[in-house]
């Protein structure tokens, strides 16, 4: 059951860093001994995680593993990539970039929806948003000035 979702509001319309913000949570899941699963909206966008999260920071290293057709490239990553949450193993961490309501959502302890100022981007997570919080979840809304992390 899902016990929290945190929204992650960025001030700008910036694609690039709702992914770095992304890698950052998946690091820190990394660093406490946690997996993570990063939902992409499309396989280009988990294309672009998957490079990023070589090099998003110059210090940080985070093992990470594509999911393609419901098996992962390697299983034993504690960061995973997929743009499809039901067929991708579970994590203690599910990190939402795409625009839908991840499906079997319930089965993670906790959720992270980064959203940037784009206004179709935004009006999608007020959706889910307001889905969460019909579902009881417990939501909480994070703002993110530019430059800040996550």
């Amino acid at each position: 059951m899902t016990g929290r979702v945190d929204f992650y509001v960025l001030d700008r319309e910036d694609a690039r860093q709702r992914m770095v913000v992304a890698c950052r949570l998946a690091e820190k899941a990394y660093l406490r001994d946690l997996r993570a699963l990063l939902l992409a909206e499309s396989a280009g966008e988990a294309e672009a995680l998957d490079a990023l999260l070589w090099t998003f920071a110059d210090q940080s290293f985070v093992p990470h593993g594509l999911v393609v057709d419901g098996s992962a490239a390697d299983p034993s990553a504690p960061v995973q990539l997929t743009v499809d949450a039901a067929r991708a193993p579970d994590a203690d961490l599910l990190v939402n970039l795409s625009d839908r309501i991840p499906d079997g959502f319930e089965r993670y302890p906790r959720i992270a929806e980064i959203v940037d100022a784009e206004p179709g981007r935004r009006e999608r997570a007020r959706e889910r948003f307001k889905h969460y919080r019909e579902h009881g979840v417990v939501v909480e809304t994070h703002r993110l000035p530019d430059g800040a992390e996550a």
